[in-house]
């Protein structure tokens, strides 16, 4: 099978860039042709407001480009992974006007949050969901905290709801939880189209694991990621267990503070996948305090593929990821007394108990979210949008086609 992926890399790297890699690395592993239309949003920073602004609405650049893809390689499907900004939806028409499949990840919940996160003062907020022009996110600034940004995502929005762009013109999205898909489920996509299919991880070998006392937190240092409730936890309770904090992001300099002014933080920035691994392999566990619904939340499958359990937010997609008891143990979401509790409930553990948890753990993994079990998940999702295109090509066939003259059956030859 040809595959064209196409994606537009964020200017501070995320999940969806990790994944996007994955899954092509996947495909290439399998046997399969892989063709790219990749674009990096740093490209943002040589463009005037008003160019950018038409980029996000429709680029017709991208689009002959795809066009020149599609024509030189014949691929079966384009997959798209990020769209936004520079890429633009025109390559989704673009592609099924050349009769190939589209397959649309649904790795955040743009389509039907201007903001993003289904998030708003460090709640959840669904304010526009279902809404036919989604105003409330310009009212509040949803996007970046501006409102001429967050207008230009809405009018994004609107207008390819108005073409019809994922309605007529994608044949399989997919999500990573069943939670995800209830929301755009909830929001008017179709449901027949909207497929789940989690993230997975190599499985990397740590020689010696030995658990350390530390707990750990991986990801963006943004607000989003609940990354305040961990401060505050830790600060609040002087008796807690040494914390690592891995990741980089806009709350950098809060983190650099705390570990100022507190031995117990340990602040490690961005490290490659190997280390990360490395490191939850030693932890007690990951501590995940996101304040929004997350759409996966890679990281509870790293840790555990190296039998490590979370401790997370009882907040989306977390609880469909994360077992109480079993894989790890739930506190209130943005309440950091309630993180700090459970992280002495699971210090006060027996030994035994915790040991039991990182095995469940480890076989959650190898169970669920092994590459392998991904690729076969992806093939069929896949395979799904190839019969759907075929549909949707034959449909559009028949409604050119002149109409047969009926000849009266005596007169026939």
């Amino acid at each position: 099978m040809k595959v064209l992926l196409c994606h537009s890399y964020y200017q501070q790297r995320g999940g969806e860039d990790q994944s996007f890699e994955e899954e092509r690395a996947l495909l290439r592993d399998y046997g399969h042709e892989v063709i790219e239309l990749t674009r990096h949003n740093r490209e943002l920073a040589e463009q005037g407001t008003l160019a950018q602004l038409m980029m996000t609405l429709w680029n017709r650049q991208t689009a002959n480009e795809l066009r020149h893809l599609i024509t030189t390689h014949r691929p079966d499907v384009l997959h798209c992974t990020n769209t936004f900004p520079l890429i633009s939806p025109s390559v989704i028409h673009q592609a099924a006007k050349q009769r190939v499949a589209v397959v649309q990840s649904l790795r955040n919940y743009r389509l039907i949050c201007p903001g993003t996160f289904l998030m708003r003062d460090d709640q959840p907020c669904q304010d526009c969901v279902g809404r036919a022009i989604p105003w409330p996110a310009v009212r509040h600034g949803c996007y970046r905290d501006s409102r001429p940004a967050s207008a230009a995502v809405v009018a994004m929005l609107v207008l390819h709801r108005a073409l019809g762009t994922w309605r007529r013109k994608v044949d399989a999205f997919f999500t990573l939880t069943n939670f995800a898909r209830s929301k755009f489920i909830e929001a008017g996509f179709p449901k027949d189209r909207v497929h789940v299919k989690t993230n997975s991880v190599a499985p990397v070998e740590v020689a010696g694991i030995e658990k350390s006392d530390h707990f750990v937190f991986v990801g963006r240092l943004s607000s989003e990621k609940g990354v305040s409730t961990l401060l505050a936890a830790w600060a609040a309770d002087p008796g807690l267990p040494p914390l690592k904090i891995l990741g980089d992001g806009p709350l950098a300099d809060e983190v650099r503070a705390a570990q100022k002014n507190d031995s117990r933080i340990h602040w490690l920035g961005r490290r490659d996948h190997s280390e990360v691994q490395e490191i939850l392999s030693r932890s007690q566990a990951l501590v995940m305090p996101s304040l929004w619904y997350e759409t996966f939340g890679r990281t509870i499958i790293e840790a555990y593929s190296v039998g490590t359990p979370v401790i997370a937010s009882r907040l989306g997609a977390m609880e469909e990821l994360v077992e109480e008891g079993r894989t790890g143990l739930f506190f209130e979401p943005g309440q950091a007394d309630s993180l700090a509790e459970q992280v002495w409930r699971f210090v006060a553990l027996p030994l035994a108990e915790r040991q039991n948890m990182a095995a469940v753990s480890k076989s959650r993994y190898f169970e669920k979210y092994t590459p392998e079990s991904n690729y076969q998940r992806l093939i069929e999702i896949y395979e799904t949008a190839r019969q759907r295109a075929k549909r949707r090509t034959l449909s559009a066939t028949k409604c050119f086609e002149p109409k047969e003259t009926l000849i009266p059956h005596t007169e026939r030859p």
